[in-house]
């Protein structure tokens, strides 16, 4: 173990790490900070939880405690790739910069402008920034960065997920060669590594951990269910949250949809719940970040983005409510609770359609969470798509072909066919009256009257426009009908004589 009076630090650095309550570096800081104090480039690879931010702000406060800022042009540069996370940065650095004159300044999206613009105008010599507010700034003439003397870059990996990397590259351009960079990701894919080459010099490689390892704090459950109907999910993670003794927790959700409809869910069933996400106000998601360290708010729904920012550290329960795409982000969703020494637990839902992800998760973990069975009838759970399918189904069915249409609905029936002649409809029904036997044709019975004029209106075809004006179709034909000899409504008057045949 070696202590932080051990590193190199000032009696006023020393001090301020001391009032944070620490007295003990981690390995990634016992190694870390007398590189970047000696004026090496760093190229560290660590997880989430192993006190990388301090391993770069300490050194940061160390190196630039002789000097001054100069207006607009900023002495050291920190980019990280969340609004969360560069807010963590900034936190470290004013507790650990407490003795020192030095200023700082956070520049990140979803707030104003005016404030930070007049903090640049002023000098400060720290930059704490996303990479799209910076260049924003930049682009508006705001500030020089050729005066940084000191360049660090924060979970370069997650921005190369963000593809934050071109610009990453640019501002490295827009910095003096000189500079000296302190850089960190959790894992090292090849673009990653085409960027450290590019833009570190000799960098000391400082590897904290083997990449992905979760901590031995933290006891992981599975939990299967044989449904992947969100609805089943819903009531599976609320099972789990009343059935553990939650202290405070963070449910984690692969998209952010999800994550408002998961909050809202646990609210309406009595859960102290809130959502946070790229896509809510930055007024808001500090709000519901500040009353989650506070102890105000119980749950915390969020997006995988939120996993790498959030600096919480005493988290009691993660809920992974979708299991990760990419297995590292496990990792660092688990990685929230089971900080500092403290005991943490961690509950996976896993649905049928989530076994390529689970067998991911399961060769990068390299063990099996303990499997927890949820007592829930699961019959009356995800039926919701197949109900409304019967329902659908039952709407369009068939009407049956031996009911007779009524008179509404012959009407519709007669405007499709309005160009058929009436007689060929009642064709089908005098042919019995032509062929009859030896006996006489019987007159029509007194029990069927004939039909009333509204019962004619509706079985006649729909006029067009066109029949309807003087001397056309309509009045040509009314009299025939009314006279009995045409093909209208009415039986022809040569049908209704009785007919003798032939033996």
């Amino acid at each position: 173990m070696t202590e932080f009076s051990q590193l190199g630090l000032s009696p006023t650095t020393l001090q301020a790490v001391i009032d944070t309550g620490y007295t003990t570096a981690t390995p990634i800081q016992a190694q870390a900070i007398p590189v970047a104090l000696a004026g090496r480039d760093v190229l560290g690879i660590a997880q989430t939880g192993t006190g990388k931010t301090a391993a770069f702000t300490l050194p940061l406060v160390e190196r630039l405690s002789k000097g001054r800022a100069r207006a607009r042009m900023p002495r050291a540069l920190v980019l990280a790739p969340t609004r969360e996370l560069a807010d963590q940065v900034a936190m470290s650095f004013e507790k650990y910069a407490k003795g020192t004159k030095l200023s700082w300044v956070l520049l990140i999206g979803g707030v104003s402008m005016g404030d930070q613009v007049a903090a640049l105008n002023k000098g400060v010599d720290v930059l704490i920034a996303t990479p799209g507010r910076l260049l924003d700034l930049f682009e508006r003439g705001k500030m020089l960065l050729t005066g940084v003397e000191l360049m660090v870059v924060d979970e370069a990996d997650r921005m190369l997920d963000m593809g934050f990397i071109p610009d990453i590259e640019r501002i490295f351009k827009l910095t003096p060669p000189k500079r000296q960079t302190l850089f960190f990701s959790a894992t090292m894919p090849p673009e990653i590594t085409r960027l450290t080459t590019q833009f570190l010099k000799d960098p000391t490689r400082i590897e904290a951990s083997r990449p992905a390892m979760t901590a031995e704090t933290i006891t992981q459950y599975l939990v299967r269910i044989p449904s992947s109907d969100p609805k089943a999910k819903r009531a599976a993670l609320r099972e789990l949250i009343g059935r553990a003794d939650v202290k405070n927790g963070i449910v984690f959700c692969n998209r952010k949809s999800e994550v408002d409809v998961v909050a809202k869910s646990l609210k309406q069933h009595g859960f102290d719940a809130s959502p946070i996400h790229g896509d809510l106000d930055q007024s808001l998601r500090t709000k519901t970040l500040a009353a989650f360290r506070s102890g105000e708010l119980k749950l915390l729904v969020a997006s995988d983005v939120a996993a790498r920012g959030l600096d919480i550290p005493d988290v009691s329960h993660v809920f992974n409510y979708d299991v990760s795409h990419h297995a590292d982000d496990y990792v660092h969703r688990i990685g929230r609770t089971g900080r500092a020494g403290k005991l943490g637990q961690a509950f996976m839902i896993v649905t049928p359609a989530d076994d390529k992800s689970l067998d991911k998760v399961m060769k990068l973990i390299k063990m099996n969470p303990e499997e927890l069975v949820l007592d829930l009838d699961w019959s009356n759970l995800g039926g919701a798509r197949r109900a409304r399918a019967e329902t659908k189904a039952a709407v369009v069915e068939t009407p049956r072909s031996d009911v007779a249409p009524s008179a509404s609905e012959a009407e519709p029936l007669a405007r499709r066919t309005r160009s058929r002649r009436s007689s060929k409809a009642t064709a089908p029904e005098l042919a019995p009256a032509v062929v009859m036997d030896t006996a006489p044709a019987p007159a029509p019975a007194a029990s069927e009257p004939a039909a009333t004029p509204v019962e004619a209106v509706s079985a006649e075809p729909r006029l067009r426009q066109a029949d309807r004006r003087p001397g056309g179709r309509t009045e040509r034909d009314a009299p025939a009908a009314r006279e009995g000899s045409g093909f209208g409504s009415d039986i022809p008057a040569f049908l209704r004589r009785p007919v003798a045949l032939k033996a």
